[in-house]
């Protein structure tokens, strides 16, 4: 590999980055879709049919548990008899109480309803990595309960049916939908619920004109399925604590009512099985997405032909019962939980259809009705499912493995999968039923427990690798930093006979096996990133022995290493409480509550000299500690936007009187790039103040009249979208008439994005804004009055910027070489883009998003549209600390890429500290959280090096008044270069400023 240069290493960075973070699909997220399974159903003797001859599935989209079991009040009270608490759901109620059985059914993250359909319909747990390819239709064929149904009749959101109609036999499933355009969340969205049964109404009243339509309606194992996406819509829109989403939940159960009598009535035979549940549940917040038990915990009640009575032990608390089912009044009532894709089995088994082919879900028995020797057959089959599956995987395991080790459990003759299902099979014809059951459960148990075997058979060989791989990556960018900006590119590098042999035939070796066993392409890639890295830091050892000479020349005492070994354990702590800061934000208050001490490090005379300076930074880090401390999810409030609008504005105005005496004193001051007093950039300025008023205005009447139920009406609409575009157009017309000096240009990529954080803001996000705002200029302030006041003057570089003790031979570049006091700058660039991430929210989280924002510009349901906007509003930060972090290269006289070079090589202590931290064990609100870190960290690497980018567009032309003239007019702070020593500086630069 030849030496790269600034744009190389991006590139490397993005590509390497954007490949490892595939890892995790590779590792934890295994499609556990296969093929080539054979069908099993229960064999029934002849003349024995089914528990029933159709199947009702009901799905109450975003239905919680506890909502739909707890007493409220009414929700539009009539008088005071309204007033007490009642259950919403009294139909339901009823079949729980009398007629069925009822649990809680638990499903997996991501708590979504496209994966959570797939659980309840196919009896498979989909995996992320299938989710993220094709978020509507499911790119990959699976079976499900309805493929397997005579015929399917589904109602509903487009969302969800097309990818079981698409999926199924062509013909088999008809899917009925409401347009995309309906689901409205400025509308009490019960129309939608109302929607899919009144045309459930209608297709029983055609056929009872229509012949065709009645006789196969009348068939047996038919399915009907109703989804319900009112709950969710309503939830996401008003909250499912609010008088529209509990109103919604009486509006479901009154239409599963006339479902139900209607369906009962039509075919008068009692052999129709009904199911209620939800894909998923909600947050107080109105959002799921993660693990949280609120998004996990779904209702199941299941009623009719085939299911099991009721099981009460009246005066006691039954079974199954715990804190979430208290307030219920249902503890008489035994409780069967199970697990979401348990659900699909058990629908099969009801209609009599043959279980989904890819399904995992486990029969629950405890809501069938058959008797024992009926229940422990039906187990058998679904068991041999299962392990049919194990069979698949296993036999696609030994075609692709050099030495293949077998899953103990199952690996030899005496514990084979056939002599386990014999022992089975001969327990049955004895009538051990008992007995049978609970060998198939056990025998279940190592079946799952095998597929997890197959399905994490590569992890030891992948985590070693992505682990050396990370490792290589940053080492590789220590030593390209070292290269490029501490010894100027000057060493050569060392490439060996034994060098080049080693690693390539470590590489030959890996790709070997990679062709034997038939791996992914991806392993190919996962294998090149480490071999070339450490092949490129083996061959630049030089440049690493000669870098340790220069960084560590001022280190000559024992106490100067004692220090030094101090400050490194300081900088790993601080990372480590960056990584700490992912589950537990409160962590960054802490963290600004002692950098608000920071520069008191530096002395007596540097507080004094600079004591506005520090009075502000402190200030600053004393508002940006409290966001921290403030609530993750977040409800509307219009006072708190408008508050962080008015506080914008405020500044606009107070910079633009200001402005000229700023500019004076800046000349006053040395500064000999404060540019002349601009009317045409006063206007512009103007304007942009303008946007934000409006943007209030605007945001204002629409968040009430969405408060109203009144909708967004249009032009609020169209004006908010204009408000959002134009002021991102401004900077180009400041073009026109540039003012390059540099607080002139902060402040007007300040006002560029404030309109569109007080457009996208539900709460306290806009004084955010500016005390982020603040926070950064701020450090770079400082950052700069802390280099003048400890850059030495013994050996001046030929850029006038002052330089350690670098052989001369090394000095040609136009740009200081970096100290290891650029470490502790870099560590402070990555605290604040880490603040800039978890401030506002969790954004490790899916429900720490609100779409009460984006809703005023995009009422319509659109996840794709509206997650854009809720990208562009988390974007804004990491676009001012670019901009920021860019005009500090230039104040400390560094190369423009120096400084994002090293955030991007400690990043990624993080990145591996998650990777290893990631669990597949124990909850999954732990389980998602620590992938979701995981990818996090990744990613952050790859904003770095597009904020590199950014900043570049952002400070093209800014000037910076020359630092020579600042040490010789501040030689207080503990300069010593004397104003002779500025002059020759000034002089060599020309016109004593720099431009980028």
């Amino acid at each position: 590999m030849a030496r790269v240069n600034r744009f190389g290493f991006l590139a490397i960075a993005l590509t390497f980055h954007l490949v490892y973070i595939f890892s995790i699909f590779d590792i934890y997220f295994v499609s556990p879709i296969v093929s080539g399974m054979r069908e099993f159903g229960v064999e029934r003797p002849v003349g024995v049919e089914a528990p029933a001859k159709r199947l009702v599935l009901y799905v109450g989209d975003g239905l919680r548990a506890d909502k739909a079991f707890q007493s409220f009040p009414e929700p539009h009270p009539k008088d005071e008899a309204d007033l007490v608490p009642r259950p919403l759901a009294p139909f339901l109620r009823s079949r729980v109480l009398e007629h069925g059985t009822f649990g809680v059914s638990h499903t997996r993250v991501p708590t979504e309803s496209r994966p959570g359909h797939v659980a309840l319909i196919a009896g498979l747990y989909e995996d992320v990595s299938a989710v993220t390819t094709g978020w509507k239709l499911n790119p990959v064929n699976f079976d499900s309960v309805f493929n397997r149904s005579r015929h399917t009749w589904s109602w509903g959101s487009p969302d969800i049916l097309p990818m079981f109609e698409l999926g199924a036999v062509p013909g088999r499933v008809d899917a009925f939908t409401y347009a995309a355009e309906d689901e409205d969340f400025s509308q009490d969205a019960v129309y939608l619920d109302i929607w899919v049964f009144d045309r459930v109404k209608a297709l029983f009243a055609e056929a009872a004109k229509n012949a065709t339509l009645d006789a196969q309606l009348r068939q047996d194992k038919v399915v009907f399925f109703l989804h319900l996406l009112g709950l969710d819509t309503n939830g996401h829109g008003y909250r499912p604590y609010s008088k529209e989403y509990l109103n919604n939940i009486k509006v479901v159960d009154e239409g599963v009512k006339e479902i139900t009598e209607l369906i009962e009535n039509f075919y008068n035979d009692d052999k129709t099985a009904f199911v209620f549940t939800a894909d998923h549940g909600m947050s107080d917040w109105g959002s799921h997405g993660d693990g949280h038990p609120d998004n996990t915990r779904t209702p199941l009640i299941a009623w009719g032909s085939g299911v099991a009575k009721p099981v009460t032990t009246p005066g006691m608390i039954a079974p199954g019962h715990d804190e979430l089912s208290s307030d219920w009044g249902l503890d008489h009532v035994q409780r069967h939980d199970v697990s979401q894709a348990d659900v699909a089995a058990l629908m099969a088994y009801l209609a009599g259809l043959d279980f989904p082919v890819n399904s995992v879900g486990e029969l629950p028995l405890s809501f069938l009705s058959g008797n024992i020797a009926a229940k422990s057959e039906a187990f058998l089959a679904n068991a041999r499912g299962i392990l049919d599956q194990y069979r698949i995987k296993e036999e696609q395991k030994k075609a692709t493995e050099i030495r293949y080790r077998p899953f103990k459990a199952l690996g030899d003759e005496g514990h084979s999968v056939e002599h386990r299902f014999s022992v089975i099979r001969g327990l049955i014809d004895q009538g051990k039923h008992e007995d049978a059951i609970k060998e198939t459960s056990a025998m279940v148990q190592v079946g799952l427990q095998g597929l997890r075997y197959l399905q994490t058979y590569d992890w030891l060989f992948l985590r070693a690798l992505i682990t050396i791989g990370y490792l290589g990556w940053i080492a590789f960018a220590l030593t390209t930093v070292i290269d490029l900006h501490v010894l100027y590119g000057k060493t050569e590098t060392s490439r060996t006979l034994f060098g080049t042999v080693f690693f390539s035939s470590a590489l030959v070796m890996l790709y070997t096996s990679f062709i034997f066993s038939r791996s992914p392409i991806t392993y190919y890639a996962y294998a090149i990133f480490p071999v070339a890295f450490w092949e490129e830091v083996y061959a630049r050892r030089n440049a690493l022995v000669e870098g340790k000479k220069v960084l560590f020349a001022h280190i000559t005492s024992t106490g100067g290493s004692a220090i030094l070994v101090v400050k490194g354990f300081v900088g790993l702590a601080l990372i480590e409480s960056l990584a700490l800061g992912y589950t537990h934000r409160e962590v960054f208050s802490v963290l600004f509550v002692t950098a608000a001490f920071w520069p008191a490090f530096y002395g007596m005379g540097f507080l004094k000299a600079n004591k506005e300076l520090v009075a502000t930074w402190a200030v600053a880090c004393t508002m940006m500690s409290s966001f921290t401390l403030l609530p993750a999810m977040k409800t509307e409030d219009v006072a708190l936007i408008m508050s962080g609008g008015f506080l914008m504005v405020a500044i606009g105005i107070a910079y633009l009187l200001f402005e000229k005496k700023l500019l004076a004193k800046s000349k006053l001051q040395g500064d000999s790039t404060a540019p002349a007093y601009d009317s045409l950039s006063r206007l512009l300025i103007g304007i942009q103040i303008g946007f934000i008023i409006l943007s209030m205005v605007v945001t204002r009447s629409s968040a009430l009249s969405l408060q109203a139920k009144e909708g967004l009406p249009r032009g609020n609409q169209i004006v908010g979208w204009i408000v959002l575009v134009l002021p991102l157009l401004m900077p180009f017309l400041h073009r026109l008439q540039p003012n390059n000096h540099y607080l002139h240009r902060l402040m007007v990529i300040f006002l560029t994005f404030s309109p569109v954080f007080v457009l996208l803001t539900i709460s306290y996000e806009g004084l955010f804004y500016l005390g982020f705002c603040v926070t950064l200029i701020t450090w770079v302030r400082l950052e700069h009055k802390i280099y003048i006041s400890s850059t030495p003057t013994t050996k001046p570089a030929t850029n006038g910027h002052t330089s350690p003790a670098i052989p001369a031979s090394l000095t040609s570049s136009p740009f200081r070489s970096l100290t290891l006091s650029d470490a502790r700058t870099s560590l402070f660039f990555l605290t604040l883009l880490q603040s800039a991430f978890f401030s506002t929210g969790n954004i490790a989280s899916v429900s720490a998003f609100s779409l009460d924002s984006v809703s005023r510009l995009i009422p319509i349901f659109d996840p794709f549209s509206q997650g854009a906007l809720l990208i562009l509003k988390l974007m804004i930060p990491f676009a001012l600390i670019s901009a920021n972090l860019g005009i500090l290269n230039k104040r400390l006289g560094v190369a423009p890429s120096a400084l994002f070079m090293v955030v991007m090589a400690i990043s990624d202590l993080m990145t591996l500290h998650f990777f290893w931290v990631v669990k597949d064990e124990g909850s999954w609100l732990e389980i998602g959280s620590t992938i979701s870190h995981f990818i996090i960290a990744s990613l952050l690497c790859m904003f770095v090096a597009a904020l590199e980018g950014v900043s570049e567009l952002f400070i093209a032309g800014v000037e910076v008044e020359d630092d020579s003239k600042r040490v010789g007019k501040e030689k207080e702070l503990g300069g010593v270069v004397t104003n002779g020593n500025a002059e020759k500086k000034a002089a060599a630069n020309g016109n004593g400023k720099k431009s980028i």
